[in-house]
């Protein structure tokens, strides 16, 4: 008896979503087919249903999390307008907070990924970079100013300050959790400070 293709379409995202996972957790090249199809409930024959290679595999991951990643930025940018907070100022508290560094499954995939997206394929560099530039983008509309191109160039700015303060914080926080803490607070003030100035 055959798998349905609800059934398929279902056993493919459960691939996607432990790949995801371990690949957040520990990197792409270290993680096998052995050990991601079988944190998905699969043999190795099983995953080839699916994809044809780990690069298909991982292009896929990729393209689910940026996208995630955006969505899950424009709701937190439409919340805070809803709430007439800033919402620049609310990420920049979210994005640097012990919470967020420590949660690696679900959080930004631009800084999950940051290290591993360089040893990737082509096609998994491009969906990061597209959802990168994305993230840019709701970033500058979600900045006060009316010259696009200085709102574009603050957005940058913001994004790759926050980016590399988180990942600095996760590099050091299980050696030195008090310095993963004061890289975290320190960065999240100094942000906070540019922004109101």
């Amino acid at each position: 008896m055959g798998v349905s293709r609800q059934q398929a379409s279902e056993n493919r995202q459960l691939i996607i979503d432990a790949a995801e996972k371990l690949f957040r957790e520990r990197g792409v090249d270290a993680v096998g087919l052995t050990e991601l199809t079988k944190a998905a409930g699969f043999t190795q024959g099983g995953f080839y249903n699916h994809f044809e290679s780990k690069d298909a595999l991982v292009v896929a991951v990729m393209n689910q999390a940026m996208e995630n990643g955006a969505n899950q930025l424009v709701a937190a940018i439409e919340q805070s307008r809803a709430m007439e907070a800033d919402p620049v100022k609310r990420q920049i508290e979210w994005y640097l907070s012990p919470g967020h560094r420590d949660d690696i499954e679900c959080g930004c995939p631009v800084s999950a990924f940051a290290g591993d997206i360089r040893r990737l394929g082509d096609e998994a560099r491009k969906s990061y970079a597209e959802g990168v530039a994305s993230n840019l983008e709701y970033l500058a509309d979600a900045l006060d100013g009316t010259n696009k191109r200085e709102r574009r160039k603050k957005a940058g700015a913001i994004l790759s300050r926050l980016v590399g303060t988180l990942v600095l914080s996760r590099a050091v926080v299980d050696a030195d959790p008090d310095l993963a803490d004061e890289i975290l607070k320190d960065g999240r003030r100094q942000l906070l400070l540019d922004l109101a100035g």
